[in-house]
This record gives structure tokens, sequence and C-alpha cells, in this order.
């Protein structure tokens, strides 16, 4: 994973003396990555002004004893680097649901098989705007979870491919 990040930083900088262009309103797509486990999210940006935008995002999450489904919303302030290369960093939370298989380890102390938690998330990340409408994506967000099982941080990495209109 290390490998994979560091090769798409790596090109994500050697293409970014492009020419600026105008980015879209909207955007669609996936993000995908994990923290705990892998998880891959439906993801939809709107701008919301020239230098910010609202992120929200529906994802499924599978790890070795549990799978669940996650929604997240993050406001993002946006920064330019150079030509269509931005930096963003953002803050906001959601609301998840965690189902946990029968033998997953130390189930013991939990009540049913199932739970809905909420979190607080923080998000940096860098994008590149292509000459077609595409939108690639690598970014970090930390989440603060509340839960039983879901209780404490995950650090959560990511590459999002979006389809700007």
């Amino acid at each position: 994973m290390k490998k994979i990040v560091v090769t798409l930083l790596v090109l994500l900088g050697g293409i970014a003396s492009s020419n600026a262009q105008e980015i879209s309103k909207n955007a669609i797509g996936i993000r995908t990555g994990g923290g705990s486990g892998f998880g891959t999210e439906i993801s939809y940006q709107r701008d919301l002004g020239a230098n910010n935008r609202l992120e929200l995002d529906l994802g499924y999450e599978s790890g070795k004893h549990f799978d669940g489904f996650k929604a997240t919303g993050i406001y993002q302030w946006i920064w330019n680097l150079e030509g269509s290369v931005n930096w963003y960093a953002g803050a906001g939370g959601g609301l998840g649901s965690s189902n946990l298989d029968a033998d997953f380890p130390g189930r013991e102390r939990f009540n049913n098989d199932s739970e809905t938690f909420f979190f607080a998330a923080g998000q940096v990340g860098i994008d590149y705007h292509f000459d077609i409408p595409l939108l690639l994506s690598l970014d970090i967000r930390p989440e603060f979870n509340f839960g039983d099982f879901r209780d404490g941080n995950d650090l959560n990495i990511a590459l999002g491919i979006r389809y700007q209109f």
C-alpha cells in the first residue's frame, strides 16, 4: 500500500505542470481504500464557492470479522498548488452501522451482533483535474468513532476517481 501511495504522489507531482482549467460544480464517482477494513464509497462532491466544497460519501466496509455501511459528510477548503493540482483539508462526520461475525474474537463483551455508531472526521488530500472531465484524488481521513464495537480512532487512506459535470 505504501508503494502505491508514493507512486501516486510522484505521478500527481509529475503532471502538475499542465495548464489550469475550470473546476466543475459537481463530481461523482468512487472513493476506495480503508482503515480497519477495506472500504468502497460512492462519492459526490458539490462546489459551494470558489474555494469550498461539500463531499458526501456512502460506503460499504468489510473487515475480517465484521462488515458495515457508513454515510459521511465533509466540508472542504481547497487551495491551488499549481495548474490543475489542488490540495484540500476538511472536517465533518457521519453515521454508520456495523455487523459482527459470530466468530469475532472478544465478541462476548458486546450485547448484540450489530451496532449503530457516529463519528467525527477530518480530511487532508490532493487532487488532480484532467483536461477530460475526470478528477483523481488521494486523501487521508482520520475518524474518531463513538460506539461499542467502533469506539476509538481509525485512519482511512483512499484513492478517489470521479466524473466531473
